[in-house]
């Protein structure tokens, strides 16, 4: 995973609200194991409506419950792959929320009302070492709007460690722990009795 820092940039609107993940990657593209090639089909019934317009852009605002439904990896992988580095919503489906730290796709919960004021501004900035959204409002201020997130999951995110690479950066506590371990595994004398 690459590390993610601040995304900045274009935003793409999509104004609906509990969007499952079958709405997201529909079932038939799901024959793939790899990651790969999954944003061709993203909102694949969606994209067929004569007024669908979704650019590609790095920020993704949506509204509320974005990724109920299934549990399924591909969802995330075909936001990802279709061009999206953060998605920006009111609230989220727990276990989508999870695939997408997973990979390196940034969700980010903030309350409605600025979901839409950032849509709006259509250029936004998503800050994860400070834990801020940034957009400028209509009247031309600066918005800062502070987020949560699990710092767990923080540190993963701006380290780009993956779950290998959180067990890999701690092979020396590994090693450590296996020395201390092959030590106490020394055979123990057997009695029985008669």
């Amino acid at each position: 995973m690459d590390p993610i820092e601040t995304i900045s940039g274009s935003v793409s609107f999509l104004d609906r609200a509990d969007v499952d993940t079958d709405q997201i990657m529909p079932k038939q593209f799901l024959k793939r194991v790899e990651r790969t090639g999954f944003g061709q089909f993203l909102f694949y019934d969606w994209a067929k409506e004569p007024d669908w317009d979704l650019p590609v852009n790095p920020i993704l605002v949506t509204g509320d419950n974005f990724g109920c439904g299934s549990s399924r990896e591909h969802a995330p992988w075909g936001l990802q792959d279709y061009g999206f580095q953060t998605i920006v919503a009111p609230s989220f489906a727990d276990i989508f929320y999870s695939n997408c730290t997973k990979i390196g796709l940034l969700p980010v919960a903030i309350e409605e009302e600025h979901c839409r004021a950032l849509a709006a501004a259509g250029e936004g900035q998503v800050d994860l070492r400070a834990q801020e959204v940034r957009y400028q409002s209509a009247e031309g201020e600066l918005v800062r709007v502070p987020f949560e997130i699990d710092q767990a999951t923080r540190r993963r995110l701006l380290e780009g460690l993956d779950d290998i690479g959180v067990t890999l950066s701690e092979q020396d506590a590994i090693a450590a722990f296996e020395a201390q371990r092959d030590g106490s595994l020394t055979p123990t004398p057997v009695t029985t009795a008669l």
